[in-house]
């Protein structure tokens, strides 16, 4: 694992950053996603569940954000995949300049997906473009199904949600309907995946559909 504080964000060269890691990307053909979601939303977890299916058959690794630990990377380093743990010292979000760094820190000959788990938050890092093909949004049910409509702009930029921790849906009031409802009122198109990382219900779900993207970028 290799840990790369940021003491200063670039954001102004964003947009052109973000052109220059996307054109890396397409021409190494590696599939990309900016994992978005709140505090203990699951995000890891997410992805240490998806690792065990997706590693079968592909090359990937994962960029962690936090704002000061390597807990997360600790995390998933154990899966024997490459991880870069990218510590922004306080910034609430990654950005492209960010990426950039962590690319020079990655074996990217053999590498087929790149998982980039976004600082958590609602707020602010969906703004950002990371050169990702697609964003995914984790949420769970403890938080309330309201998260849609309060941060609309996550979900709008969104390709798919990943509605976590099901599992205890019993123990809550969160409205399945109202959150499909609200959630379908910003984006038509969005996919949504219910798991349980507990169970490992709805796993095998997201990975089919990771793995297909990765497919079709292998053959673009």
């Amino acid at each position: 694992m290799k840990q790369i504080i940021i003491e200063k964000s670039i954001v102004k060269n964003n947009e052109e950053l973000a052109k220059k890691n996307k054109d890396f990307f397409n021409n190494k053909k590696i599939f990309t996603i900016n994992l978005l979601g709140s505090p203990g939303s699951g995000k890891t977890r997410v992805i240490e569940k998806i690792i065990g299916n997706i590693k079968k058959c592909y090359n990937m690794a994962v960029i962690e954000g936090d704002l000061y630990t390597a807990k997360d990377a600790m995390r998933i380093e154990k899966h024997n995949i490459d991880v870069i743990q990218l510590n922004t010292g306080g910034t609430s979000h990654l950005d492209a300049s960010m990426i950039a760094i962590s690319l020079q820190h990655l074996n990217t000959e053999k590498l087929d997906f790149l998982v980039i788990e976004n600082v958590g938050s609602l707020v602010l890092p969906e703004s950002y473009d990371l050169s990702e093909d697609m964003k995914i949004v984790v949420m769970s049910v403890t938080e309330g199904n309201d998260k849609p409509l309060k941060y609309p702009s996550m979900f709008k930029c969104s390709s798919a949600v990943i509605l976590n921790k099901m599992d205890l849906i019993e123990n809550t009031d969160f409205d399945i309907n109202e959150f499909y409802r609200d959630v379908h009122t910003l984006n038509k198109d969005i996919k949504v995946f219910e798991v349980s990382c507990r169970d490992d219900s709805g796993i095998d779900e997201i990975s089919d559909f990771l793995k297909e993207k990765i497919r079709n970028k292998k053959t673009y």
